[in-house]
This record gives C-alpha cells, structure tokens and sequence, in this order.
C-alpha cells in the first residue's frame, strides 16, 4: 500500500487530511507522525504538524491459543453398537503416550486465516441472505482486487431503492453490516469490503465530480471560498481528487464526522498575499 503525506495545523489535523486522501475511516488506516508543531514565543505555534498514512495492510492477529486436549476415551470405549452397558470402561491413556493431535483434531473453534476470495464468498452469501428477507428480486457478483486487496460485491436488479436509502446512507450501513459478518469469521484483518446496489456508488462519484468542477469553477471566478455539505470519508476524497486537478482552486476539510465538510478555496500563491516592502 503506498503512503501519503500530509500536514496540518495540529497532528489530528494532519490525520483528518490523509483520510479524506485515502477515503477510508480511521480504522483502516495506520500513521506514523513525522513531525509535530513547535511552540513558539507566546504560546503561538509554530510550523506545522506532518503525519504519513497508508490503508493499512492485512496483518494477522494472533492465532488463537490452541486448547490442550485429552482423546475423548468414554466415547471410544462404547464400542459400535454406541452402548456401554455390561462392559467394563475401557481405562484411560497416559497423557504421555498419546499422539500429539493433528490440525483436522483441533476442533471446530480454531479459526483460520481467510484468502481475499474467502472474503467475497463470505461477504456476498450474507448480502444473498439479505435480500432473500427482504424478497427482493436483484442478482449479486463479486469484484476482487488483489492489488489494493479489496473486495466489492454487486448488487443488480429493479426497485433496489429500498437498500440505497437517502443519499446512500443504508446502503452504507449495509456496507458495514457486511464488513463486520467478515471480520467475525477470520482470525486476521480483512480487507477493505465494500456493497454497491445498482451502480449507486459509480452515479455517485460521477455526479459528485461534475459538482465539483462546478462549485471549483465558482471560487475562481468569485475568489470566494465555499462549503460543501457534510460528507463521508469516501465521497471527500472524490472531491479532493476532483478539485486538485484543476488550477487555481484547492480543497480542505473542516469539522468532526459525522458534520466534516469539504472547504473549496481560492488557491493564491504565496507570494500574492505577503505584504510589499514598499
């Protein structure tokens, strides 16, 4: 996964910043900070803080301490016919002389690493489920992609309205949903799972980056900064991505989720705002 850099007038800032450059919640991220202001006379501040951040790769948890187990020796003493009745119970065998159990032995609650694949299967059965509750008529694929080791299942069919709800807000928590049936069923972090119904996320970056372009055409032409409504993780760094291809005009987020916002800002050199010695 590759790193970003990015600044802030405090190292919360600066953190805020490199997720709506990745588009991910914090969670999914890791940071290391590479520099923190310095106070200066005052009490004024100094410099600014500078963190590098990344989506954080599948690393896995600690394996499950394996439970040390003795042959269950009633049960082999019944015999076949299953009944114990008229027999002596076999005695038990030394510990010492019995065979170290093999990994088919262990038992059915020690957990196991998932392959990204495993993943999706897992992901796309419980959205499956999902819609068959719901007797929605719809079919679901699945999406792997190795490389930023994320996985999206797809959800198409008619009158899917119900489970993309106001500006995708239940299709979000659909998302979540899915993500945590996956994360309670595999011994490492999983990675990034992601639900789309009906193209929802695909119409909505289109129509966020059309907006953008927009509301970056109006800062320029005014020199007036302008507030965007509040946003999730994901949809900010549509906008990022968006504004900061395009000349004079640079984006920055204000707020604490669920209320953080993307600020649109006229992008005046440096140079043009410092006073002339004249």
């Amino acid at each position: 996964m590759e790193w970003v850099t990015t600044t802030g007038r405090t190292v919360e800032e600066a953190k805020d910043a490199a997720l709506d450059e990745l588009g991910v919640d914090e969670v999914d991220a890791e940071f290391e900070v590479l520099e923190e202001p310095r106070a200066g006379l005052f009490g004024r501040q100094r410099g600014e803080a500078r963190v590098r951040a990344r989506v954080r790769p599948t690393a896995p948890r600690p394996k499950v301490e394996r439970r040390n187990r003795r042959p269950n020796t009633r049960s082999s003493a019944r015999g076949a016919n299953g009944g114990s009745s008229g027999s002596s119970p076999t005695p038990a065998t030394p510990a010492s002389d019995t065979a170290a159990p093999t990994d088919t032995e262990e038992g059915p609650d020690v957990e196991q690493e998932l392959t990204l694949a495993e993943q999706g299967q897992i992901a796309e059965q419980f959205v499956v489920g999902l819609l068959e509750r719901f007797g929605a008529a719809a079919q679901t694929s699945l999406v792997t992609d190795d490389e930023d080791e994320a996985v999206e299942v797809q959800v198409a069919g008619p009158e899917l309205g119900l489970l993309i709800g106001p500006k995708g807000q239940t299709l979000q928590a659909l998302q979540e949903l899915t993500r945590t049936v996956v994360q309670r069923k595999s011994v490492a972090r999983t990675g990034r799972i992601m639900v789309d119904v009906a193209g929802y996320r695909v119409r909505r970056r289109e129509a966020l980056e059309r907006f953008a372009r927009q509301v970056a055409a109006d800062v320029s032409a005014t020199g007036s900064q302008r507030a965007l409504e509040p946003m999730n993780a994901a949809d900010r760094k549509v906008v990022h991505d968006t504004v900061n291809e395009i000349a004079g005009v640079k984006t920055i987020s204000e707020g604490e989720d669920p209320h953080r916002r993307v600020v649109l800002l006229p992008d005046v050199p440096a140079e043009a705002t410092e006073p002339s010695d004249a």
